[in-house]
């Protein structure tokens, strides 16, 4: 067992990752940077350290002062959260040559599943299905370009082997457009991500984001905690997550998730993990894998009743994981609303003193949040500063609670996109479910062009 864990993060991931080393008996250590010294998981921490100034790179995304701050406070093990260091397997690799254990897989792990050409290539091996496109990076010869376009059909999307978070991609949908199209991708992605290496998918129209929640241990035990879905996004940023998909039958579910089983054990994975596809009449395609856990891994416990969180740090310490795939049971339904410091319809960062802040509670309702009354929101990092997640006995209970909680919150003194939550838990087609990735973007669409008439 782990005796003491530095968490390399801020924001209510911070927060989550001390309660459960609190759980479990764990002494934690809070970095910050002096934007965050009145942050609530620093003054919940049994220690706490400033790492440098508000910038990240200064300070959350500082490898040697990560390094230094649990090398001076004797931490065994570092948890990066998501975002900032979480998926950097350069970081991985130099916190287990200083001697400390990482919480998350091997950085080689890491590696091979953040490239995503290379993620393509063993995803294919392992059996588990990919969307049809280049086999690898694409060539720099225009004839072989346009040879691979035509086999795979149009539109196409081309994306940045060293990409994430939604940058990185450009959907073509004319032959005539293509090779200007792969350019202009390659002079983004080498200025963005430091590699220019583009890859062609075909462009599915309609497909919905699935994904599947995996865990795995030292020992080659791996089992899957069934799927989210993540479809309601902006600009490929999830607003809306809910699990179990609707619609996925028993059997898809399982054939999916014992390929991904299957994967883990191919590649050697450690820790939590997710497969994210795009899912399209009947067919998973997996499009990438995210080495850590998960914005939305709240709404996997409240229907699996599995701690993901206190299982990666079991997991990181050796013990092999607590679970079979028979333990894992569905049950219920759960919704998680991403609650961001933005005006809810043109999205623009709110930062600020939180005058009033009254949470919402209740049998199945859960938040995890660091924001609290008189707490200063900082201009300097990611908006979210909370999720409203809910967990009813079905869907349509599951909604009616969370339409309950998001009549409930209560924020003043900055804005927050909960008016946007309100009015897509009344959406009609949402209310059916089984929307598509781009429904949000039309949404919004529909709802400026019916403001300005």
């Amino acid at each position: 067992m782990l005796k003491k864990v530095l968490i390399a993060n801020r924001g209510e991931i911070a927060l989550r990752v001390l309660r459960a080393c609190r759980e479990m008996g764990i002494a934690t250590v809070a970095v910050h940077s002096e934007a965050d010294n009145d942050s609530l998981h620093v003054k919940l921490a049994d220690e706490s350290v400033c790492i440098g100034p508000a910038p990240s790179p200064q300070s959350y995304l500082n490898i040697p002062a990560l390094i230094a701050a649990a090398e001076v406070t004797g931490a065994d093990a570092i948890h990066p959260g998501y975002g900032f260091l979480a998926e950097n397997a350069d970081f991985a690799e130099q916190v287990e040559q200083s001697g400390f254990v990482f919480i998350g897989p091997r950085p080689e792990t890491i590696r091979l599943m953040g490239d995503k050409v290379s993620a393509k290539h063993a995803m294919i091996e392992a059996g588990v299905p990919c969307v049809p496109g280049s086999e690898g990076a694409l060539p720099d010869d225009d004839k072989e370009i346009l040879k691979i376009a035509d086999a795979v059909g149009f539109p196409v999307i081309i994306k940045a082997s060293g990409g994430g978070g939604g940058r990185g991609m450009r959907v073509v949908e004319k032959k005539e457009d293509l090779l200007k199209a792969v350019e202009m991708t390659k002079t983004e992605a080498g200025l963005a991500f430091g590699n220019p290496m583009v890859y062609m998918e075909r462009y599915l129209q309609k497909p919905r984001h699935i994904e599947i929640q995996v865990m795995a241990d030292e020992q080659g035990n791996a089992i899957y905690l069934g799927e989210r879905d993540c479809s309601m996004q902006r600009r490929h940023q999830k607003v809306i997550e809910e699990a179990p998909a609707p619609g996925i039958t028993e059997t898809e579910r399982r054939k999916i998730g014992e390929a991904c089983v299957a994967a883990c054990k191919r590649i050697g994975y450690r820790g939590a993990g997710t497969f994210e596809f795009l899912y399209e009449d009947g067919e998973f395609f997996f499009i990438e894998m995210n080495t850590r856990v998960q914005v939305e891994h709240p709404v996997t416990e409240l229907i699996t009743g599995v701690d993901i969180v206190q299982e990666q740090i079991r997991v990181a310490g050796g013990a092999a994981l607590q679970y079979q795939q028979k333990d894992i049971v569905l049950q219920g339904h759960a919704f998680e609303c991403r609650i961001n410091a933005e005006d809810p319809y043109n999205f623009i960062p709110s930062p600020g003193l939180i005058a009033s802040c009254h949470l919402p509670g209740g049998l199945g309702v859960r938040v995890d949040s660091h924001i609290y009354q008189g707490y200063r929101i900082p201009p300097n990092y990611d908006s979210l500063i909370g999720k409203i997640c809910v967990h009813g006995k079905n869907r349509q209970l599951a909604m009616a609670k969370m339409r309950v909680a998001l009549a409930e919150l209560a924020v003043t003194g900055i804005k927050t996109n909960t008016p946007l939550h309100r009015d897509l838990f009344v959406d009609n087609d949402f209310q059916e479910g089984g929307v598509s990735i781009h429904y949000l973007e039309h949404w919004l669409e529909e709802k400026k062009a019916q403001a300005e008439k």
